[in-house]
């Protein structure tokens, strides 16, 4: 595909060098691909998205929060508060990968009876 940005001739995925790569790492990570469909439907607090994310240590929730900011799909808004209420949206970005994420998790539950899932060594 085309660089639309002009810094690269083409994308390609495949191609060890390519900078999709990195955004594939950050889209395809387990919590990463959570944290967007739980702000499907609006802002959360890091409280909230950490109860909805059963099992998300607060360290890698924040890791994970902070990698999609900086990638342009979270906003993270401070609230002047006491204590500081802290929200977190998607970006027009983030709600653009909502839907391949989305048909993804559905997919998984979907077939997950016919999946022989690897046992940790």
């Amino acid at each position: 595909m085309r660089c639309e940005s002009g810094k690269h001739d083409h994308h390609d995925v495949y191609a060890a060098l390519c900078p999709c790569r990195d955004v594939l790492d950050l889209l395809a990570n387990k919590w990463s691909a959570l944290a967007i469909g739980a702000l499907e439907n609006g802002p959360q607090r890091f409280g909230e998205l950490q109860r909805h994310l059963q099992g998300v240590s607060p360290k890698v929730l924040t890791q994970t929060l902070r990698r999609l900011e900086q990638a342009g799909f979270l906003d993270r808004t401070i609230y002047p508060a006491v204590p500081l209420h802290v929200e977190y949206a998607l970006t027009p970005l983030g709600h653009s990968v909502t839907i391949p994420l989305g048909l993804l998790r559905e997919w998984v539950e979907q077939h997950l009876d016919d999946i022989k899932v690897p046992s940790p060594d």
